[in-house]
């Protein structure tokens, strides 16, 4: 039996679409979940085009226990996907690129929606096989365990290691240039080696078969998890949105950061999702 929620794919015709599609399908057979590659299109002249485009698309994927809906819908295409993400467990997008199937450039809304959306969001730089660990990175927030549990679901259904990540720094580093005396650093690394175990603490014994790695490199987030994602299947990551006159002087987050930088899949958690 299928479940309710499907698996929601931004479609435009480009190769990073349809590899976004080939990874939602192999998703949606894990979590036994419909697939819909939904298609922004707000010239009606065009539908039965752009109809026919995807469904050709789709068709490479369909098999008999593949299911997949082509869905055409109107207006602003992130606005559009971060609505439609209420009523689905996942949604999926390529990085970039435009198609002919329609003007939808995922380029543009695949950051937009990943760190808006109202379910887990994955961006897809490229489609290939890997055997890695999934990577999850943490920072002791409020949000870091739900997610752990998305991280940890996802590789015990892919029977894979779970390799966890909290990066460090020296107190004040950003602020100097002279570096922390070795007590300084050493403090700093068993914090975040606490940290860690603190918020593991329970993981293990709910999830007996995933086996854990930890890592806790200083440095930046964005950097070492990046670097870290060229062995990865998959990198997972919370956001939490910033609001307030102060929001728009932000550099930018881990989140916005990784979507960028790393090469591998994305897998972007909101913290004010449902």
């Amino acid at each position: 039996m299928l479940a309710e929620e499907p698996v929601l794919v931004g479609v435009d015709g480009s190769e990073q679409s349809v590899a976004a599609l080939a990874w939602a399908v192999a998703e949606a057979a894990l979590r036994r979940a419909e697939v819909h590659a939904v298609v922004i299109n707000d010239h009606p002249s065009r539908d039965s085009a752009v109809e026919q485009v995807v469904e050709e698309i789709a068709e490479r994927f369909r098999g008999p226990d593949t299911a997949i809906g082509v869905k055409i819908a109107r207006g602003r295409p992130a606005a559009e996907l971060i609505r439609r993400s209420a009523r689905a467990q996942l949604v999926v997008l390529g990085a970039r690129g435009r198609g002919a199937a329609a003007g939808m450039l995922l380029g543009s809304v695949s950051t937009k929606v990943a760190t808006h959306a109202r379910c887990p969001v994955v961006v897809m730089h490229e489609h290939r096989e890997r055997a890695g660990p999934v990577l999850v990175g943490v920072d002791d927030s409020p949000h870091g365990q739900r997610v752990l549990r998305f991280a940890f679901d996802v590789a015990a259904a892919r029977r894979a290691e779970l390799a966890v990540m909290q990066v460090w720094e020296a107190p004040g580093a950003e602020f100097s240039v002279v570096l922390a005396p070795p007590e300084e650093l050493a403090e700093a690394r068993a914090a975040a080696e606490r940290s860690l175990g603190h918020q593991l603490a329970g993981w293990r014994e709910k999830y007996p078969d995933v086996v854990v790695r930890r890592h806790t490199p200083r440095g930046h987030p964005v950097a070492a998890l990046s670097d870290m994602a060229h062995e990865a299947q998959l990198l997972v990551v919370g956001h939490r949105n910033r609001r307030g006159p102060l929001a728009a002087l932000l550099l930018g987050s881990v989140a916005s950061g990784v979507l960028h930088r790393a090469r591998c899949p994305v897998a972007v958690l909101c913290a004010d999702a449902q």
